[in-house]
C-alpha cells in the first residue's frame, strides 16, 4: 500500500551507536524488524552517499565522486557546490512523478538542493557581505518559505550549523522546519537532514564519554520526528551516510608531492599558495580519500608509487581499480587514495605553520582546496580565543575588515573521520524502517535506498511499473530471493 514517506538521514549514525543512549531509534529499530545496514559508495562522504541514496546510481554514473573535486575545464578545486544539476541521473522523485504524475517531494539539508526539481526545500545559503562579512540565512522554495520559517523559529543559525561552535541548535532548526513541511506541504516524499552527531564524533571520536549526551539529544529529535509522522500518518525511514571510526592522525599528501617536487607554490605575501597552475600532481583531500590530479600521464606511476608507500595510505586506486570501485568519472582523481582505518588525509601542502594561507586558520569550507575539520575547533594555543572572536566581530560592524584566525592548524586534535567504504563491523552506516520485500536483508548496498522508497511510496498499486525501474543492486535481491 502506498504510503506518505519522512526519510531522516542521522548524519553518522552507525550500528554499534544504537543503545542505551538511544532509547528511541532502539525501539523504532525492535518495531521495524531490527538494525539494518549499508554498503556505501567510494568515498563514503555526504555528498557522494546522498547522491547514491537519491539516484540508486554508483558515483561513476551520477559524478558526485566526492564532497568536491578538481574542476579541470575551471583550473579550480571546487567543494560544497550547491547546484543539483550537477548530479547525473533521474533522482528518486523524479522518476516516482514520471509513474504517478501527482507525487510531491520536499527536501530539508539534503545537499544538492539548489535548482532541484522538488515542489519544496529549505538549504543553507548565508548573505556574503562585499566587506566580507557572512551573514545566517537559508533559501527556500517557494521563496516566501524563507520568511515564514524564519519568523517562527529565528534565522537559521548558520554558526551553530558548522564551526566551532556547531551544536544541537542547528539540528534542532531543521527538525522544526522540516516538521513544518510535513504538516503544510503533505508532500509524498520528505527529506530531513540531521547533522549534530557527525561534528561531535568527528571532534572527540566514537569512544569518547561525551557521545553519550550527544547520542540523547540525536535521539530526542528523532524521537519527536517518529510522533509526528505517527500523527500525519507518514512512514518514516531512518538512514544515514556513513559511520565514523576512530582515528589518531592525518595524513599530508600535498606535502608529499611537495618534497618529491611535483606540487608547486606560489609566494604571496609571505604566504604559500598552491600553484595548480604549475603543479605536476597535488591531492584534493576529502577525508579518509584522496582525489589526485596527475597533469601528464607519463608521470602517472612514478606518483601511484610514490603515494602507495606513504605511511597511512592503504591502497591506491588509478586504470581498471578505480574504474574497478566505481569512480571512473572525469571529476575523479587520475589516482584515488585511500588511507587506513585510523588515519585520514589533511589537505595542506605548508612546511612551516607560519607560510600556511591566510585562510587556513579560519572556516572557509568554499576556498580550501580539501576538507578540513579543523574548523570545528578553536585554536588551544591562542589566549582568549572566544575574546578575540567577539573583538574581530566588533570591528567588522564597526566597517573595518577582520580575519577571524582562529582555527588551529594541529590536525591530530581531530578523532573521528570517514570515507572508505569498507569498516569495521558495528561502524556501518544505517537503515531502519516498516521495508518491503525484497528490501529485508540485515546489510543492503546503499543504492537500493532509491528503490525501497519508491515501493513504500508509490506501493502495490504501482508494482508492474516499480519491476522495469528497479536499479541492478535491487536486481540482484530479487534474484537471489528466487533461489
Amino acid at each position: 500500500m502506498a504510503s506518505r514517506v519522512c526519510l531522516i538521514n542521522i548524519v553518522a549514525l552507525s550500528s554499534n551507536l544504537i543503545g542505551e543512549a538511544t532509547p528511541r531509534i532502539k525501539e523504532f529499530a525492535r518495531r521495524t524488524g531490527g538494525v539494518r545496514t549499508l554498503r556505501p559508495p567510494l568515498p563514503a562522504v555526504t555528498c557522494t552517499s546522498q547522491s547514491t541514496m537519491l539516484t540508486g546510481l554508483a558515483p561513476s554514473q551520477h559524478g558526485i565522486v566526492g564532497n568536491g573535486w578538481h574542476d579541470r575545464a575551471l583550473g579550480e578545486v571546487q567543494f560544497w557546490k550547491q547546484s543539483n544539476r550537477l548530479v547525473s541521473g533521474e533522482k528518486v522523485w523524479e522518476t516516482a512523478r514520471r509513474i504517478a504524475p501527482g507525487f510531491t517531494c520536499a527536501n530539508a539539508f539534503w545537499w544538492y538542493a539548489m535548482h532541484a526539481s522538488t515542489d519544496a526545500m529549505v538549504t543553507p545559503r548565508p548573505v556574503y557581505k562585499a566587506d566580507g562579512r557572512k551573514l545566517p540565512d537559508c533559501l527556500t522554495t517557494p521563496a516566501a518559505l524563507r520568511d515564514e520559517l524564519q519568523s517562527r523559529h529565528g534565522t537559521f543559525p548558520l554558526f551553530r550549523f558548522w564551526g566551532p561552535a556547531a551544536s544541537i541548535e542547528s539540528t534542532d532548526w531543521i527538525a522544526l522546519a522540516t516538521a513544518h513541511l510535513l504538516r503544510e506541504t503533505r508532500a509524498s516524499l520528505t527529506l530531513c537532514y540531521l547533522p549534530h552527531l557527525d561534528y561531535a564524533l568527528q571532534k572527540v571520536g566514537p569512544g569518547h564519554p561525551s557521545i553519550r549526551g550527544e547520542l540523547r539529544e540525536i535521539d530526542r529529535i528523532v524521537g519527536g520526528m517518529i510522533d509526528l509522522c505517527a500523527q500525519l500518518g507518514v512512514q518514516p525511514v531512518l538512514v544515514s551516510e556513513y559511520g565514523i571510526v576512530p582515528v589518531r592522525d592525518a595524513v599530508w599528501l600535498n606535502r608529499v608531492l611537495r618534497d618529491a617536487g611535483y606540487l608547486a607554490v606560489r609566494h604571496e605575501d609571505g604566504r604559500e599558495i598552491l600553484d595548480l597552475e604549475h603543479s605536476r600532481a597535488f591531492a584534493v583531500a576529502d577525508h579518509q580519500v584522496a582525489h589526485v590530479t596527475v597533469r601528464d600521464p607519463a608521470d602517472l606511476a612514478a606518483v601511484e608509487a610514490l603515494l602507495a608507500k606513504v605511511d597511512g595510505v592503504e591502497r591506491t586506486l588509478s586504470g581498471s581499480a578505480r574504474a574497478e570501485a566505481q569512480l571512473d568519472h572525469p571529476r575523479a582523481g587520475d589516482i584515488v587514495c585511500v588511507s587506513t582505518a585510523d588515519r585520514w588525509f589533511a589537505y595542506g601542502w605548508w612546511l612551516d605553520d607560519r607560510k600556511a594561507p591566510d585562510y587556513a586558520r579560519t572556516v572557509d569550507i568554499h576556498r580550501k582546496p580539501g576538507y578540513d575539520p579543523c574548523e570545528l575547533f578553536l585554536d588551544p594555543t591562542l589566549p582568549w580565543a572566544k575574546g578575540r572572536i567577539l573583538r574581530k566581530l566588533l570591528l567588522r560592524k564597526l566597517g573595518f575588515r577582520a580575519l577571524l584566525d582562529v582555527i588551529p592548524l594541529d590536525a591530530s586534535l581531530v578523532r573521528g573521520s570517514h570515507g572508505r567504504a569498507q569498516q569495521a563491523p558495528g561502524f556501518e552506516p544505517i537503515l531502519l524502517g516498516n521495508l518491503p520485500d525484497p528490501f529485508l536483508e540485515q546489510s543492503l548496498p546503499m543504492e537500493c535506498v532509491r528503490d525501497a522508497v519508491l515501493a513504500l511510496t508509490l506501493g502495490e498499486t504501482h508494482a508492474a511499473a516499480l519491476g522495469a525501474e528497479w536499479r541492478p543492486a535491487t536486481r540482484a535481491l530479487l534474484t537471489r530471493g528466487r533461489r
